[in-house]
């Protein structure tokens, strides 16, 4: 219990700090965000990760808010899962998507049990290129250090070459008029996508935008928020030397009314 309070005065803190608010004027909405990352039955493991990935400051930057119905890209692994299921209360949904080629006896035995303690969470698996979310059921989606495999390739999981456009398609119509879509992804440089993302799992973030442009959506923003200006976009994003410390992009897209 202690633990847990610790943790959600140092969100709050957060949240204080990034605005320059007093507590009694902090935004309802990052205030239910700062009491998702703080609630207990996280685990320890995706606990580890919020200082590198600052949920709360990107939630509320993206503009998630309780009662929506918010799909979570590649989310297997709960992380996103476990803040946003509280984030959106009971009214909210949680629609967690997973490749087929991702969804193995582990992974699928670990998030059924996950699952269980969450009504609101629901999983979707479907094969990587074509991701199957009802047609405009989703207020908000998270694509967090994934767009990038669009462009990959994988014999060893069963992931053949597919283009970015029709997976996008996918995406669109899902969102419902004016649904918000978060990108975050490792900065690459510039040059040949597919060979970058083969060798460090990095993309460009101009091709992030074009791509997302291209496919009918419209940018609504930039954050500074995980910027790293140290990381020379050299190392592959799994090398110790830079793991958990990229520079990363986030980019907030709107689909139109």
């Amino acid at each position: 219990m202690k633990r847990t309070i610790w943790r959600l005065g140092a969100a709050l803190g957060i949240v204080l700090a990034l605005g320059g608010m007093t507590r009694s004027a902090v935004h309802p909405r990052a205030a239910d965000i700062a009491a998702a990352v703080a609630a207990p039955g996280r685990s320890a493991e995706n606990v580890k990760l919020d200082a590198s990935r600052k949920p709360v400051e990107l939630l509320s930057w993206l503009g998630l808010r309780r009662g929506m119905r918010v799909a979570d890209m590649f989310g297997v692994n709960r992380y996103w899962a476990e803040i946003l299921s509280p984030a959106v209360g009971p009214k909210g949904q949680v629609v967690v998507w997973s490749p087929t080629q991702f969804y193995r006896d582990k992974a699928a035995a670990d998030f059924a049990a996950f699952q269980a303690t969450r009504r609101n969470v629901s999983i979707v698996v479907s094969p990587f290129a074509t991701p199957t979310l009802a047609p405009r059921s989703i207020d908000f989606m998270l694509i967090n250090l994934d767009y990038h495999d669009v462009y990959w390739q994988s014999p060893k999981y069963g992931i053949a070459r597919i283009e970015p456009g029709p997976w996008l398609q996918a995406i669109f119509a899902a969102m419902r008029p004016g649904a918000t879509v978060g990108v975050v992804d490792h900065v690459g440089l510039p040059g040949d996508t597919r060979a970058i993302v083969e060798k460090l799992h990095r993309i460009d973030p101009a091709v992030v935008r074009a791509d997302f442009e291209r496919a009918g959506f419209v940018f609504d923003g930039e954050s500074q928020l995980l910027r790293n200006s140290a990381d020379d976009h050299s190392l592959l994003v799994f090398d110790p030397a830079i793991r958990g410390k990229t520079d990363r992009f986030a980019y907030r897209f709107k689909r139109p009314r």
